[in-house]
């Protein structure tokens, strides 16, 4: 006979979040899946009416009720449910009726949306990102070989000529092709591994920082925003730094192009996530790093391809410092996302916390 004791067990270790209410709606159990996605203490949270641990509708709350009186279990699809904290949640539950000594008790099966479109999407970015790659790597082998016979023609025919002044014409031949063969070794991004080293994130924001309040001489707002008890990670400092200050120097860029507007400003603001899922894993704790500006934002057509190269919103940019970025951020098995509309754009680092991993 399968006992109390393993019937916990089992509820304690599902993945979906569940509830189960008193015939006065009032908490009696949540899992820990519950308590992550509501972001409240099961045990703190005992008695308390549904409406305390989050809020939707007053006929949402109606059909709870009915539920009890008339023992009649329901779905209900794509609610959108208010946490304790603010947060807004897209979820699909499922209320059973559940007789109890007697009471009819309501269990609740509730599967967040949110969640499920965040991995579809990031499995799209990821799969774009590949063949991205794929295109990138091959067209640079077609540019690199003529570049290399260009690049050797031009100093066997400046040996050949005459004049001195000649060679200023074979000179910029050379100067050309370097150039165009540093862009497409940019193109393709470092094929050193990280050097890994175990550091603490706001190290790498304040460094950035510095160099930021440098260049903007004052001109631009730098906020911070950190939770001071994130523990260390292990990444390499130097290329953390270059994927932020190049998230952070388009923001710049971005403030720049309407100085008028209002006044520049840019928040590093660093939290912890716990269970967050990316790519195929499931990470028990991941920092979240966000870089948000009050600019112009980016349109909604660049949002799609902002992170391939060669793709820019400024008629001067080469595109590669988000390419770049992202190829960092993957090196760390971590994501990037971006949200963008007028007057706010953020910027989403995700960088697992813990080695130990779990599959989805």
């Amino acid at each position: 006979m399968i006992n109390d004791s393993l019937h916990r067990l089992l509820l304690d270790n599902l993945t979906t979040a569940t509830l189960l209410l008193n015939a006065d709606l009032r908490l009696e159990y949540m899992n820990p899946a519950a308590e992550m996605l509501l972001a409240v203490s099961g045990q703190r949270s005992h008695g308390q009416f549904i409406s305390e641990l989050f809020t939707e509708t007053r006929e949402a709350l109606g059909a709870l009720r009915q539920a009890v009186a008339e023992a009649h279990p329901f779905n209900k699809r794509e609610a959108v449910l208010t946490t304790q904290t603010g947060q807004s949640l897209t979820v699909d539950y499922a209320v059973t009726p559940v007789l109890s000594r007697g009471e009819t008790m309501l269990l609740l099966e509730v599967h967040p949306r949110d969640r499920l479109l965040r991995i579809t999407k990031e499995e799209a970015q990821l799969s774009k990102q590949e063949t991205t790659k794929l295109l990138v790597r091959g067209l640079a082998h077609e540019i690199k070989n003529p570049l290399g016979g260009i690049r050797g023609a031009a100093q066997l025919l400046a040996r050949q000529l005459p004049e001195e002044s000649l060679k200023d014409y074979t000179n910029v031949i050379i100067e050309e092709s370097d150039r165009l063969r540093n862009l497409v070794d940019r193109m393709l991004g470092s094929n050193k591994l990280p050097s890994l080293a175990v550091t603490n994130v706001h190290e790498v924001l304040e460094r950035v920082a510095s160099l930021v309040e440098a260049e903007s001489q004052g001109s631009i707002l730098l906020v911070r925003d950190y939770d001071p008890s994130i523990p260390d990670l292990v990444i390499d400092r130097e290329q953390m730094i270059q994927a932020v200050l190049n998230i952070v120097r388009n923001a710049m860029q971005a403030l720049a192009s309407k100085p008028d507007a209002h006044p520049g400003r840019i928040t590093l603001r660093t939290r912890t996530l716990r269970q967050f899922t990316i790519g195929y894993i499931r990470h028990r704790l991941v920092t979240k790093i966000e870089i948000i500006d009050n600019g112009p934002g980016i349109s909604p057509e660049l949002q799609e391809t902002i992170f391939y190269p060669m793709v820019s919103g400024r008629a001067d940019g080469t595109g590669l410092g988000l390419a770049i970025t992202q190829n960092i951020i993957s090196q760390h098995q971590g994501l990037i996302e971006c949200e963008s509309h007028p007057g706010h754009t953020v910027f989403s680092i995700f960088l697992p916390l813990e080695q130990g991993v779990t599959p989805t």
